[in-house]
């Protein structure tokens, strides 16, 4: 089992704090759930409804038939135990990576997570808990008429029909040669249906339950034909903790039997509204109520402040961490043993050759494997400080070298040592002429800690598109998170011009004698 080796309080707090991100909670075994009294279970907020999604009234509260699913687990695992206080709490990940969390920082995956023999191979599966069936969606005014018409080219060439990443919909997609058609992944079913409104795509395929969720506010979409490819939906915990799966297999044995599980169905139109759904006409489906732009900034402006604040964080506390270590590297590979010079080069470009989300990966979910578990906050700020660190290192080389060389001398017959010349005459010379392209440099890293959200930080990017996508109000929240991005970068901006205008002024690097 693995624990983080690194649950600081400083870092939970701040996590907390920021934007209700959880503390850092290993997968554990049923006594330490018990023991705890907390169920921790993974899901993607960003997929939508019916499964997980912010409340349109609350947005800091989640909801959906999962969310209530998870509650009741909770509660009938403490019950078997003679505890009815033990709750459910709610853990963020992307969709097609969330098995990756079981025996990180979930205890279980709930999130429409398909039954597949891979998964019964790699985790251990509960019994099924929901069936499910694939449906075929394409627009009121297209040609699309049946499953079928796929085997032959459409209007212009191949079909273009868009599915979840990594579901079940993109393998059986995928698996069908017989027809023609180019399937396309998306993080999330409603970018799906989005892209099929505007034509970019001809259909989209998804689980049944979700388009007849999204049924009236989708009123330009409609359904081809019935479900297909059925299947069913499972519980996902890992392998060394056989006395949890086995009190999750018994907790939904007793909800199917008291009809706990299907009263939970009704409540949110999961028995019987889809057939319906199917054979209204299509003017009988009211179009979702939009809220007013007031109650938009008034429910979704905090949430997006609070992660601007992880952006900051992720910025200011990566940023110092890079620049020390990209100077150590510059002095190193300039002035250092000839022996690690060599190891430093390899270091700059292994990091520059590779992209900053696969870097983020390996810390975050292979570390583990060798027994380093990290947090995903201090996951973050150290991948975003190894990644720049690469980047400072060849600005500070360039620094370095582009103080004239005697200066070096002169300081050495002064009676200083290589170090005391390095700290007291060149090294501050070259901080002052590299200080507009860092300041750059920072600024770009505002924009990159969107790439956290893979690892589960979510900042500003990652609740902007899932606020987006649960509102439907791409366009005036885009604008919002982009005037925040700007007034944190414009500052830093203004500051770089500064610096340049003071290393240009008399053509001296120094500025003013």
């Amino acid at each position: 089992m693995i624990r983080s080796l690194l649950p600081t309080r400083l870092a939970r707090m701040a996590a907390v704090w920021l934007c209700g991100f959880a503390s850092v909670v290993p997968a554990a075994e049923l006594a330490e759930v018990l023991a705890r009294r907390e169920l921790v279970w993974a899901a993607d907020q960003e997929g939508g409804g019916p499964h997980v999604f912010p409340d349109p009234k609350n947005p800091e509260q989640l909801m959906g038939f999962e969310v209530d699913l998870a509650a009741m687990l909770a509660l009938e695992i403490g019950r078997a135990s003679g505890d009815q206080s033990v709750h459910s709490r709610f853990q963020q990940g992307q969709w097609d990576r969330l098995p990756l969390l079981v025996g990180r920082v979930a205890d279980c995956v709930l999130n429409g997570i398909e039954l597949t023999p891979e998964r019964q191979r790699d985790y251990h599966c509960s019994r099924p808990y929901f069936a499910y069936g694939l449906q075929l969606l394409t627009r009121r005014d297209g040609p699309l008429e049946s499953l079928e018409r796929l085997a032959s080219p459409g209007p212009t060439g191949r079909w273009k029909v868009g599915v979840l990443t990594g579901s079940a919909a993109e393998s059986v997609m995928q698996a069908r040669t017989d027809f023609q058609i180019d399937v396309i992944g998306y993080d999330g079913t409603i970018d799906c249906m989005e892209q099929v409104t505007s034509g970019v795509l001809d259909a989209t395929v998804l689980d049944d339950c979700i388009a007849s969720f999204y049924a009236d506010r989708f009123v330009h979409l409609r359904a081809v034909g019935r479900p297909f490819a059925s299947g069913f939906y499972t519980i996902l915990t890992a392998r060394d903790t056989p006395h949890l799966s086995a009190a999750i297999d018994v907790a939904l044995g007793r909800m199917i039997a008291d009809g706990g599980l299907e009263e939970l169905y009704d409540r949110w139109d999961l028995a019987g509204r889809q057939q319906i759904l199917l054979l209204r006409d299509a003017t009988e489906i009211p179009p979702s109520k939009q809220r007013s732009l007031l109650e938009l900034a008034r429910d979704s402006l905090p949430l997006l402040m609070a992660s601007a604040g992880m952006t900051v964080l992720l910025s200011c506390a990566a940023m110092p961490l890079a620049i020390a270590i990209g100077l150590s590297l510059a002095i190193g590979r300039l002035y250092g043993p000839l022996a690690l010079r060599p190891f430093m080069a390899g270091y700059v470009e292994l990091l520059r050759g590779t992209p900053l989300m696969l870097q983020l990966y390996a810390i975050f979910f292979l570390l583990p494997k060798i027994g380093l578990a990290l947090p995903a906050l201090v996951a973050a700020i150290a991948g975003l400080a190894l990644n720049y660190s690469a980047y400072e290192s060849e600005i500070y080389r360039a620094g370095l070298k582009a103080v004239p060389g005697g200066q070096f001398e002169a300081a050495l017959s002064l009676g200083m040592t290589k170090w005391q010349a390095l700290r007291h005459v060149i090294v501050p010379q070259a901080v002052r002429i590299v200080m507009p392209p860092v300041t750059n440099d920072f600024i770009a890293l505002f924009k990159d800690t969107s790439v956290c959200s893979v690892i589960t930080v979510i900042e500003l990017t990652k609740r902007y598109s899932v606020l987006a996508l649960s509102t439907g109000r791409i366009m005036e929240l885009a604008i919002v998170t982009a005037l925040l991005y700007l007034a944190m970068s414009w500052p830093l901006s203004l500051l770089s011009h500064w610096f340049e205008h003071r290393l240009t002024q008399r053509g001296s690097p120094f500025g003013k004698a």
